[in-house]
Formats: structure tokens, C-alpha cells, sequence
């Protein structure tokens, strides 16, 4: 059975439409459903009456199928490819939305593979909510925000919407001076996506939960996000104020790396984080496929030191992790922690004694006379196979002249024999036997 499908009208309810699909986008209270009164419908049949203004369809198709095709009251047809200028359509895997300003008044029909069962819903305007950035907001936090494609102040739920609509979230510098991002630009720093993955918490619920990066310089910025496709575009604009990582991670190296261990330096700001709520996760990684899970908590101080476990395998070693903290506001909080990097280098071993050296060159010379010797012996017997095969080719050469010159001679002698027994029997021939007459 394929995913249950929508076929959804915008339109006015019998009034002047006082927002069409490309005005500015109106701010609504979220809804937990779209409500279920329906339309009458019948085999993808409705109708639209001479006080619509415009409309716009959602249709939801079988996974995969072409694009639907409009029939009007008047018996055209619209396609996806062909349509005229005032409609816009947008197709998908999913399926279409169709957007017609001052529709005919009268019988309309779809025609395609639309989902069983679709339901038709009047609507007369279309809106983003977008849910505000926290504040504070750091470098490196991993944030849950979400945003939701409204439609008459309801929120608009279809299976294969998130394939419909393309988020996406910028950064737009303020450039304040002595800001990070004083010299930055508009920097694209994710998406909302309602596909049930990474954050998202259920696919095609109308909730699009956003992936921001916020691995950027720190600073004031204009946080934009923009919901659109081939019929709508919607933007919200707000600004927020990216903070500086409230935890800093530096390496420390030993005096001497093969005795003595590595140390982390750990600065955590106590006026933005609670010092006794904040844990650090890390990870270890080196040669020889180490990965050891380091815990780092109960801070008192916003300045510390962890000493790391003992490197003992030569290569290179990787410290990751995370940080979970609570804000004084009492938000709490997960932080990517940059990465460190270490190598354990093995030290060059010292010089050799000049016994060892003499020792080394006799090994060598030996070595070479050893090959030496061997090379000789290996062109000594190639030389004698060289001989023998000559040899034999010589012999098997003498044996066959030698039969050779007496099969010639048999064949002359042969042909000798052949040739006297010829001449007797044309002699015999000539003699006369006839008596002579008396």
C-alpha cells in the first residue's frame, strides 16, 4: 500500500484572497494537525466556484509515477511541460504543486497515479514558521531547531513533502567591528530536512528539523531561512549573535615524549557555563587500532589540566569528543570540541662504534664476493648449456644428412636399375625372329 497522499487547495474561502503564493510571508501560531473536514471528492474530482481567486495544488503521488495531469471544466488538459504563464508547477518523486491564479470556475479533474484515497482541504494562505536560534549561541554547538510550512495558520503534513520543498539557512555577517566575522560574507550553514534522519525525529510529520553548522567565525549575524520551490519562496530573517566556544582544548607536550605522558589544558568559561554540570566525552585514537574512551568531569576550577594515558605504539595519535554543559541560563548545551593531533616519533638510533662499522663492511665485501661468485658460476653453467645444446643440434643435423645422402643414394640406385631394365626390354624388341625365305 503506498504512503497515504493529500490533495491540497489554497484558495480563498469565498473571499478576495488577501494573500497570494507570491506576497511576503505571514507568521502564524503553530497547529499540531491540519484539521479533517474534507471537500467532497470523487475520483480526484472538485469544484471551483467564480469566488476563488487562486488556488494551489498539492497532489501526492505513488512513489516514482510522472507528473499528474489538470483537466479544466472547458475539457483542455495542463502538463507539467505545458501549462500557460500564470500557473506554476513544481514536480517531484513525490509528487506536484500546482499554483493558478484565477482559476475557471467549475468542474476540475486530475488525472495520474494519485494515492488512493487523497483528501481535497481549503486553504487561502501559505507561511513559514520558523523556530528562533537560542541565545546564547557558541561556536560548535549542535542545535534541534525546527520549521513548518503553514497553510491557513495550520500546519501542512504529506507524505513525500520534504522531496517538494528545498530549505535552506544562511549566515549573513553584520561586519560590527572587532567581530570574528567582521570580513565574512553570506555563508550557507545548513537545511531543514523531514526525512526522519539525524535530528529529525519522525519522517513526514510537517515538522522540518534544521542541521546548522555553527563551526563559523564568531559575531553578529542575520540568520535567513528560505522555504521554495518552482511555485512559492518564503524567507525569514533574524538576528542572532554567534559567541565565542565557551571550552578550549590545548595539547601539552612533554619534555620527553618516550618517558613522560601528554596533557590536555582545559578552559572552560565559568561565566557563560555551570563548571560542576559540564562533561567532557573523548576519544583516544592511534596506531594499531587504539580507541580509548576518556571522561573528564567534576570541574571546580575553569582552568585544569587531564593527563592522557601512556602512548606507547610510534605513529600518529587523535584526541575527538564533545562537551555537555548547562548555560546559566540553565539551557543545556552539546559542543563539538576541536581536535588534537600528536606524533610519537621513534628517535633515530645513535651512531655505530667503529668495530661495528668494520664489521658492517666486512658483511658487505662478504656479501659481494658471495654474488660474485655466484654470477660466475651462473655464466660458467649457462655456458656449458650454450655447448651441449649446440652439441646435440650438431648431432641431430649429422644424423639427418647421413640419412638423407642414403635415401638420394637408394633412389639413384633405384632409378639405375629402372633405367637398365628398360633398355634390355627395347633391345629384345629389335631383334628380328622371322625366319628367312629359302
Amino acid at each position: 500500500m503506498p504512503l497515504a497522499g493529500i490533495i491540497t487547495l489554497f484558495n480563498t474561502v469565498r473571499a478576495v484572497v488577501l494573500l497570494g503564493l507570491l506576497g511576503l510571508p505571514t507568521m502564524a501560531p503553530a497547529a499540531d494537525a491540519v484539521p479533517k473536514e474534507q471537500a467532497r471528492e470523487l475520483k480526484n474530482r472538485f469544484r471551483i466556484d467564480h469566488m476563488v481567486e487562486s488556488m494551489t495544488l498539492v497532489v501526492q503521488r505513488e512513489y516514482g509515477s510522472a507528473p499528474v495531469v489538470v483537466i479544466l471544466p472547458d475539457g483542455s488538459k495542463w502538463y507539467a511541460n505545458r501549462h500557460p504563464d500564470t500557473v506554476k508547477w513544481t514536480d517531484g518523486v513525490t509528487g506536484d504543486i500546482i499554483s493558478i491564479e484565477h482559476p475557471q470556475p467549475g468542474p476540475w479533474q486530475l488525472t495520474g497515479r494519485v494515492v488512493e484515497g487523497s483528501t481535497l482541504k481549503m486553504l487561502s494562505k501559505l507561511s513559514v514558521e520558523i523556530d528562533p536560534l537560542p541565545q546564547p549561541l557558541f561556536q560548535g554547538e549542535r542545535v534541534k531547531i525546527f520549521a513548518r510550512l503553514m497553510g491557513d495558520n495550520e500546519r501542512l503534513r504529506m507524505p513525500g513533502l520534504d522531496y517538494l520543498v528545498e530549505w535552506t539557512a544562511r549566515f549573513e555577517s553584520n561586519h560590527q567591528p572587532g567581530d570574528e566575522n567582521f570580513a565574512a560574507g553570506t555563508i550557507t550553514v545548513g537545511s531543514y530536512k523531514d526525512d526522519g534522519e539525524a535530528l529529525d525525529e519522525a519522517p513526514d510529520d510537517g515538522v522540518f528539523t534544521g542541521k546548522i553548522n555553527l563551526s563559523q567565525p564568531w559575531g553578529h549575524y542575520k540568520f535567513m531561512v528560505r522555504a521554495r520551490n518552482n511555485v512559492f519562496e518564503r524567507e525569514q530573517e533574524t538576528e542572532i549573535v554567534l559567541s565565542p566556544h565557551p571550552i578550549s582544548v590545548s595539547l601539552i607536550e612533554p619534555e620527553d615524549p618516550l618517558t613522560q605522558p601528554y596533557k590536555l589544558d582545559i578552559k572552560v568559561n565559568a561565566e557563560a557555563l555551570k563548571l560542576e554540570e559540564t562533561h567532557l566525552e573523548l576519544e583516544m585514537v592511534g596506531p594499531a587500532g587504539l580507541q580509548l574512551p576518556l571522561s573528564i568531569a567534576g570541574l571546580t576550577e575553569g582552568q585544569t589540566e587531564f593527563t592522557l594515558p601512556d602512548a606507547h605504539e610510534f605513529g600518529s595519535y587523535r584526541i575527538k569528543g564533545d562537551a555537555f554543559s548547562t548555560t546559566l541560563g540553565g539551557r543545556e548545551v552539546v559542543l563539538s570540541l576541536p581536535e588534537q593531533f600528536f606524533n610519537l616519533i621513534e628517535p633515530p638510533a645513535p651512531p655505530p662504534s667503529p668495530e661495528e662499522i668494520a664489521a658492517k663492511e666486512a658483511a658487505i665485501a662478504a656479501a659481494e664476493e658471495a654474488k660474485a661468485k655466484e654470477s660466475a658460476m651462473m655464466v660458467l653453467i649457462g655456458v656449458n648449456l650454450v655447448l651441449l645444446l649446440l652439441g646435440i643440434g650438431a648431432l641431430i643435423f649429422w644424423r639427418k644428412r647421413q640419412a638423407l645422402k642414403k635415401a638420394l643414394a637408394a633412389a639413384a640406385a633405384e632409378a639405375r636399375a629402372e633405367e637398365a631394365k628398360k633398355g634390355v626390354k627395347e633391345t629384345l624388341d629389335d631383334i628380328d625372329l622371322t625366319l628367312p625365305d629359302d
